[in-house]
């Protein structure tokens, strides 16, 4: 007798844990990053030569001492770029060379172009003897810029309700100042561009380490006066961005465009880690003060807060930054009045721009550094205050007018407090550090609640392309990025559902301004909503027309044809996908499709702060428990358990690798990256690996435990996901609290150690002697 044929099941593309999709060649040190691209012949090499000073009057250059140098061919300063001298996104005030005045020590004042890469750098490196320059004034912190009223924009407000009145009626009042420092990016791979001309030096090629192809295309042809239709960017992948390649790549491409233009050459500029640490800005710093009132309970009734961002010297990203930093003060929780004041001062130093999180980070942190203190001065546990002030059915709107449909705070906090053992670990932790002098422990829980969306929302746009050939593969194109994150994976993994293939069968293909045009930056964690959607779009016109020519094919109804496992069904009747595809060219049948998507229901009105920014909010806590060294202030988290909502997961194995690097990153942001500036020259004193500490493997805690929330997006994303890039960032708060917990410890009871951020060593110290 025979046996029946098992059943084959193919195994669903999307939700599974795939692999991705360059992971076997990052291991093997074969994905081809810009710099490993092949040079065409002649290509030379462009260097900048930087400002000494934080801030002068430029007099002159020694242009003649440089081109007397070895190998060099050219030099290049303001006066050389035929149009718009600015690299700034969104206000034209960030030259690409420095024209007149010098605004920060590292500014570049002038390029290099050389025949090799060190001959141009050391070149360059004259530019403490050739820029001559009048010393001027520096004012190198937020707050002395804040106290002289000098900022990059006009400042910001967001009020709701009667603040000043409910806090004058308040049971309890809390003041407090706190200082949060800014963080590196440090993404592996450094700034680089290569613009190559093309026919005849009518048009141009530029190869960028981008998050941003479009914008860096509009720069590029802005400083070279040229329409935008003569300039193509490309991007395969970079080796990270972290939001540090979204608007400030374009200096690099602007100088190697203007450099290639003017030679007919090839130009390349790949920085030094030191002179990208130097050149390019970084999360912002943030200032606040504030005064709550609350109850005996620990709500919060009523708050006056003022937060102040180092913005560096020009606009760059700022204001969307403090936008999204006081659209996220609230984080989790429901604020009945509340007055919020945004300033981005001007300083003398680096622009600062985007980074993971964009400000919601800076936002949020503030009101869990308050709650916690409003914890301690009344003595409860902080997890019973912040669980009392939740945003709950009835409280759900926010301060800036959207309402909060999703509440899953309170069911994801018993969650994690359950699995995490909070309870027992809060008591093992008071015996423990009952008992131990020298070190001691701190246990802390935080939540997060995130908008997705660009809070500007024209931004929230995306398109694609799917093209699918005779024998059946696909090719896809969209407007994304791929910087490690696994952007394509995700975007190919969306394509080959809707047509019933395995993954293996779809590619996508570089980033390219000549594919999709008008793109939006990958960034603010919209990369897989946004081109997934746009991707999807695609694939659906194209398996329309399949379906409809298969429907002729089979004697069905276009509606009963199934694409599945490769395979395409109807009327009982089936083809392998190729074998119809191949058939539909015969016929004549259009097999590529462009697609669009647009996220709706977005509004934003950016004077009043009011409005609904966001199409959806990700939810997400974690628990973590710190060891302090008394003596030393040495600090290590030694557990984690992280709780994290990414909707209906794309691809398990991507997200969960997104919330640990998120958590890592915030840790390091929190508790080890210290960021110096001279008081005296300005210049940035932290701006290598020997002096600017990331988190490595060694600072992981030895349990990190991730899991996902696992309820489906109650919006309609792309298969009921949510976004993963930024928001687990959020969850190194703990890791913070944690610590400030332990120097609690060794104060008496209902005291509040003034943790600083970055929590070094000397910050613990300082902390613990505050309470002693």
């Amino acid at each position: 007798m025979n046996k029946p044929e098992a059943l084959v099941v193919a195994e669903p593309v999307v939700g599974s844990p795939r692999p991705h999709e360059s992971a076997h060649l990052h291991v093997s040190g074969a994905a081809p990053y810009t710099d490993d691209l092949p040079e065409p012949a002649g290509t030379l090499h462009a260097a900048l030569g930087l400002s000494p000073l934080a801030h002068g009057r430029l007099l002159g250059l020694d242009v003649e001492r440089i081109r007397r140098m070895p190998g060099v061919v050219a030099v290049l300063t303001a006066a050389d770029i035929a149009g718009e001298n600015n690299c700034g996104p969104l206000q034209h005030d960030d030259p690409i060379l420095a024209d007149g005045e010098l605004r920060y020590a590292g500014q570049p004042v002038f390029a290099v172009i050389a025949t090799g890469r060190e001959q141009a750098r050391r070149a360059a490196a004259l530019a403490r003897e050739v820029v001559r320059a009048e010393p001027l004034p520096a004012v190198l912190t937020a707050l002395e810029a804040h106290a002289a009223g000098q900022y990059v924009l006009p400042p910001m407000h967001l009020t709701r309700g009667e603040p000043a009145a409910h806090l004058a009626a308040a049971p309890h009042r809390l003041q407090g100042s706190w200082s949060l420092g800014g963080q590196e990016q440090f993404y592996l791979e450094g700034q680089i561009s290569l613009a190559v001309p093309q026919e005849g030096g009518e048009a141009l090629l530029v190869h960028c380490s981008t998050q941003h192809p479009s914008e860096m295309q509009q720069l590029v042809a802005h400083a070279l006066g040229w329409p935008a239709h003569r300039v193509t960017v490309q991007c395969r992948r970079m080796g990270g961005g972290f939001g540090g390649k979204e608007s400030q790549s374009a200096l690099f491409a602007c100088v190697a465009a203007v450099a290639a233009l003017k030679l007919k050459r090839a130009v390349k500029l790949r920085l030094d880690r030191d002179d990208d640490f130097l050149i390019t800005g970084r999360r912002h710093g943030f200032d606040y003060r504030w005064d709550v009132g609350f109850d005996d309970e620990g709500r919060l009734l009523a708050a006056d807060v003022e937060l102040v961002s180092n913005a560096g010297h020009s606009a760059d990203l700022s204001a969307p930054v403090m936008a999204r930093a006081l659209c996220h003060f609230d984080n989790a929780y429901w604020l009945p009045h509340v007055a919020m004041r945004g300033y981005c001062a001007r300083t003398h130093t680096q622009s600062n721009t985007a980074f993971r999180g964009f400000g919601g980070p800076q936002g949020a942190l503030a009101i869990e550094m308050i709650l916690d203190g409003i914890a301690r001065r009344l003595g409860l546990d902080p997890v019973e205050v912040r669980r009392r002030n939740f945003y709950a059915p009835g409280q759900d709107t926010t301060p800036y007018g959207q309402q909060v449909e999703e509440l899953h705070a309170q069911a994801l906090t018993e969650r994690l407090l359950a699995s995490s053992g909070y309870a027992r670990r809060r008591a093992e932790i008071a015996a423990f550090n009952a008992s131990s002098r020298v070190f001691k422990k701190g246990l802390a829980f935080t939540p997060v609640k995130f908008g997705i969306s660009f809070n500007v929302a024209h931004l929230n746009q995306a398109g694609a392309l799917v093209h699918v050939y005779t024998d059946g593969s696909v090719l896809v194109n969209h407007g994304g990025t791929e910087m490690g994150q696994g952007l394509n994976t995700k975007v190919a993994q969306v394509v080959a559902h809707e047509l019933g293939l395995p993954l293996q069968a779809v590619r996508c293909s570089a980033t390219d301004t000549s594919k999709v045009a008008n793109t939006s930056a990958t960034a603010a964690s919209t990369g897989s909503d946004l081109n997934g959607k746009a991707a999807q779009d695609a694939a659906r016109k194209v398996k329309a027309r399949l379906a409809a020519f298969a429907a002729e094919r089979f004697g069905c109804a276009a509606e009963l044809v199934a694409f599945e496992g490769g395979s395409v069904s109807g009327g009982g009747q089936s083809l392998p996908f190729a074998d119809l595809v191949a058939a539909a060219y015969l016929q004549r049948v259009q097999l590529w499709s462009d697609g669009f998507y647009a996220t709706p229901g977005l509004h934003w009105d950016r004077n009043r702060l009011q409005g609904h920014p966001f199409y959806y909010y990700a939810w997400g806590g974690a628990v973590c428990e710190a060891l302090v060294d008394t003596l030393t202030g040495e600090s290590r988290i030694i557990r984690a358990d992280l709780l994290h909502d990414v909707g209906a997961s794309l691809n398990p194995a991507l997200d969960i690798g997104q919330i640990e690097g998120g958590f890592i990153q915030g840790m390091g942001w929190l508790t080890m990256e210290e960021l110096v500036w001279h008081p005296k020259t300005g210049l940035l004193t932290t701006h290598a690996p020997s002096t600017y500490k990331i988190p490595t493997a060694n600072d992981c805690p030895p349990e990190l435990k991730v899991e996902l929330f696992g309820v489906a997006n109650a919006s309609e994303t792309i298969h009921r996901s949510k976004a993963v890039g930024e928001p687990p960032l959020l969850l190194g708060f703990a890791a913070l609290l944690a610590i400030k917990d332990a120097c609690a410890a060794c104060g008496p009871a209902h005291c509040d150690p003034p943790l600083r951020a970055p929590a070094t060593a000397e910050a613990v110290l300082d902390a613990i002697d505050a309470v002693r």
